[in-house]
């Protein structure tokens, strides 16, 4: 008799996750795997619009690019005219007609998630107009404290979160962004870290998580950029990315007049320097926090600014580091051969799997112009990747028992079967081990399977 009721809640616990889905995914812990969408500044920088920003979405969904899941709509930089009676910012109608609560609910009918963008500390223009804080009787002033930089970019003050009223202006933006339905913040200039001064805003960063969760919706925290890695604990804890590097954007070739460069979105100088930041990040890389290498600027063919051969190596490198991936190019002009590569299943599976790779300290690769990083999965399969950084073509070649002895496999006793999982051509297995030739900045990637 006393196995009945037992008996019983076993079927419950079965039948329940069936008859509460839906309520189990509105509430399942936000940012389980890396976010996936478009933010406007690479291409757009500080002049996104309504209109401008809803031509690429709809140049999203023409190349079905939600379905595969790039669903965040990021605005970045622009999209804010100063600030309200109470401090709180408020967004450029000129720009967005329909306000962020409309322009969010345009998203959302979409099915995408809206992201909107915010830099910490009090800015000098809002620290002369010192309004009330909602619900205080204090000013913006009584929580400033101007000798101290407010972020790591020049130009703003400090909050004294020793000051009541600090937690509760803070509470107020969240609450004014919850009503607009937001999903996304970007934090941007952040310390300590990289930027221009050295800043201070951990307790910012605490008092945003915080703010976040009282206000009862789940909002992805993103901090931006250049994250220190000594504060990685503390990144990890109250948000759900951070920026390892700099902006990954040309800037130069924004400004240059040379039209073979000028426009491109990156070079190969920035994106290259991921592959030397990402390995100490790695450990911190897991469900709830991701560790950011800024946007994939892949969609424009020649303006992306890289060769077809780079390109291929940011998006493999981005997606076996379970980076997130958001594209800045303009969508409306969207490349048919780069289209193929971020819409490539294999690569976004990897991504969205969330077990990053670490790279191989083998003998043969000790410069780090050549790479191999490695992957293992649940069912036993493993992801290789390798990598030529080099500026000319250049052999890669090392056993399978090199891979054993540091990743724990048995590839020399059971030879894999090697799938490239660009080509989707399967390569016949051999005893040896990998012998490959790449190109310059070339690489490939394969899923390992070991014969049954």
């Amino acid at each position: 008799m006393r196995l009945q009721p037992v008996l019983a809640l076993l079927l419950f616990a079965v039948s329940a996750p069936a008859q509460t889905r839906p309520h189990a995914v509105v509430n399942a812990p936000l940012a389980q795997r890396p976010y996936m969408g478009w933010s406007s500044w690479s291409f757009l920088r500080g002049k996104p619009t309504e209109e401008k920003v809803k031509a690429q979405v709809d140049a999203l969904f023409a190349a079905k690019l939600p379905e595969l899941g790039y669903r965040y709509i990021n605005l970045d930089s622009g999209w804010s005219d100063g600030f309200d009676d109470h401090g709180i910012p408020k967004p450029n109608l000129q720009s967005f007609p329909s306000g962020m609560d409309g322009f969010g609910a345009y998203l959302h009918s979409r099915g995408l998630s809206f992201g909107l963008y915010l830099t910490p500390g009090i800015d000098p223009k809002l620290y002369d107009a010192n309004p009330i804080i909602a619900g205080t009787s204090s000013h913006i002033r009584d929580i400033t404290d101007a000798d101290q930089p407010g972020s790591t970019h020049k130009g703003s003050y400090k909050i004294d979160f020793t000051k009541p009223a600090a937690r509760t202006y803070i509470n107020s933006i969240v609450q004014q962004f919850a009503r607009w339905k937001v999903d996304f913040v970007k934090l941007d200039f952040v310390g300590p870290g990289g930027g221009n001064l050295p800043a201070d805003n951990r307790e910012e960063v605490r008092q945003w998580h915080a703010a976040i969760v009282r206000s009862g919706r789940p909002v992805w925290l993103e901090l931006s950029n250049y994250l220190s890695i000594d504060q990685a604990a503390l990144w990890r804890t109250n948000a759900n990315g951070w920026r390892i590097e700099n902006d990954v954007e040309c800037y130069a070739c924004g400004r240059s007049n040379d039209p073979a460069i000028k426009g491109n979105l990156t070079e190969w100088s920035r994106v290259v320097d991921r592959f030397a930041d990402v390995p100490p990040w790695i450990p911190y890389a897991k469900s709830g926090g991701w560790n950011d290498l800024d946007s994939l600027e892949l969609g424009n063919a020649t303006k992306d600014g890289i060769t077809p051969a780079e390109r291929q190596s940011m998006f493999v490198l981005w997606a076996i580091s379970c980076a997130p991936l958001y594209l800045g190019s303009d969508l409306t002009h969207m490349d048919p051969d780069d289209l193929t590569l971020i819409s490539n299943r294999d690569l976004i599976a990897i991504d969205q799997a969330g077990i990053p790779a670490t790279p191989m300290d083998i003998q043969s690769l000790r410069d780090r112009t050549r790479q191999a990083w490695v992957a293992l999965n649940p069912d036993g399969s493993a992801i290789l990747s390798i990598f030529n950084l080099r500026a000319e073509a250049a052999p890669i070649k090392f056993n399978w028992d090199e891979i054993d002895a540091l990743r724990g496999t048995h590839f020399a006793q059971h030879p894999p079967v090697l799938k490239d999982l660009i080509t989707k051509a399967e390569i016949p297995t051999t005893p040896e081990g990998i012998n490959l030739s790449l190109d310059s900045h070339a690489s490939r990637v394969f899923r390992l399977t070991v014969p049954r």
